[in-house]
């Protein structure tokens, strides 16, 4: 009975083997086969996030023109009702807006 194991172990072990040599070579093959495509497939990456280029780029001014917008008000009821912490908003409001504006420009400098 110990030998009839010790038979399918070793027929099972070769058989694993070639399984394993089997694959490795195949992987070796469909590597070889795709390497070429990895370039264009890098070229094309990038032609389609320069579609998106600049509708994202014109979203961020416009999100920043709003926030503008939003902040400019808060500034202006803060100012009128004689509130102490007027210059500390005028800081983040301002801040914001540049920043925004700052996020798009780089956006484009970046990507293209």
């Amino acid at each position: 009975m110990k030998q009839v194991f010790k038979n399918l172990k070793t027929k099972a072990g070769r058989i694993n083997k070639k399984a394993a040599g089997f694959l490795a070579i195949a992987l070796l093959m469909a590597n070889a086969s795709f390497a070429g495509s990895g370039v264009a497939g890098v070229g094309a990456g990038t032609s389609e996030l320069a579609k998106y280029l600049a509708p994202v780029s014109s979203l961020i001014l416009a999100i920043g023109a709003i926030v503008g917008l939003v902040g400019g008000v808060r500034v202006y009821i803060k100012w009128n009702s004689g509130d102490q912490d007027v210059n500390k908003e005028i800081m983040g409001w301002m801040g914001s807006c540049i920043f925004l504006v700052l996020v798009s420009v780089v956006i484009k400098a970046f990507f293209v």
